[in-house]
């Protein structure tokens, strides 16, 4: 729960109980939660739950003194994501934190605001091999067959760091070939390739087209086999993405073709 978006407290929440796959969570996110009578009705929320046999977990990114006296109330382990950590930078910078709230997710830089819309534009016109318009100025283009896992890490490689991104389908027409396709074959530099396990991708694509050669395990194995020679063939990096999250397909992308700044 938080005094603004939430989305602080959803995304530190969420990596430490990835730590525990055991466990079963239930996961509900409050935001705007920045009144004592606000913060009055979620401690009622949680006991509530606590009521019903559960046993709450709070993560909380509160800063007015007035709500988390309040939140304290509540029947559960809470973990203030902030608190501390603010109390320590206050003692080394010599000041203390502003009060104003959802300072994380303001605008604040202009042009890096812009320059993300403009990248999540950019994504949304090159996806799936759209249009080779000014393919020369992308960052990366990631290339794979279809249900890879290509317009998700598009669009948070666009969305969180503002990167130009295209995509490409490796599709029948690609093959035979030594080469990548004729599209995407000049900026081979800027290229990463998926790949995933012929299983997950038959599971996948039968979602999408039941019992269709499409989705079948056997055209998934030749697709799969087929790229991933391609990207050896010409020296593209290419990940499996069948266990990985598109935050970490991101971070291999932009850590193999040193975009981080």
């Amino acid at each position: 729960m938080s005094d603004s978006t939430g989305i602080t407290a959803e995304t530190l929440g969420s990596a430490l109980l990835a730590n525990f796959p055991g466990v079963g969570f239930r996961r509900h996110t409050i935001p705007f939660v920045d009144t004592a009578e606000g913060a009055a009705n979620v401690v009622r929320e949680i006991a509530a739950a606590d009521a019903e046999g559960l046993a709450p977990i709070v993560f909380t990114t509160t800063k007015d003194a007035v709500v988390s006296r309040v939140l304290a109330e509540a029947p559960a382990t809470r973990i203030d994501l902030l608190g501390g950590h603010l109390t320590e930078l206050e003692a080394t910078l010599g000041t203390t934190a502003s009060e104003q709230l959802g300072q994380y997710h303001t605008v604040g830089d202009t042009e890096t605001y812009f320059a993300r819309m403009r990248a999540i534009e950019y994504a949304i016109e090159h996806d799936d091999g759209q249009s080779s318009r000014a393919l020369d100025l992308a960052d990366v283009i990631v290339i794979a067959p279809s249900r890879c896992g290509k317009t998700p890490t598009t669009m948070y490689l666009a969305l969180q760091y503002g990167l130009l991104v295209a995509n490409y389908p490796l599709t029948d027409d690609d093959f035979p070939t030594d080469g990548l396709p004729p599209m995407v074959a000049p900026y081979t530099s800027r290229c990463f390739g998926l790949t995933t396990t012929p299983l997950r991708l038959s599971q996948v694509r039968h979602e999408r087209r039941p019992d269709s050669r499409y989705a079948s395990l056997a055209q998934c194995s030749l697709e799969l086999r087929r790229a991933e020679d391609l990207y050896r063939r010409n020296r593209v990096p290419f990940l499996n993405s069948s266990t990985k999250s598109v935050e970490e397909i991101s971070a291999v992308i932009l850590q193999t073709l040193k975009l981080r700044n």
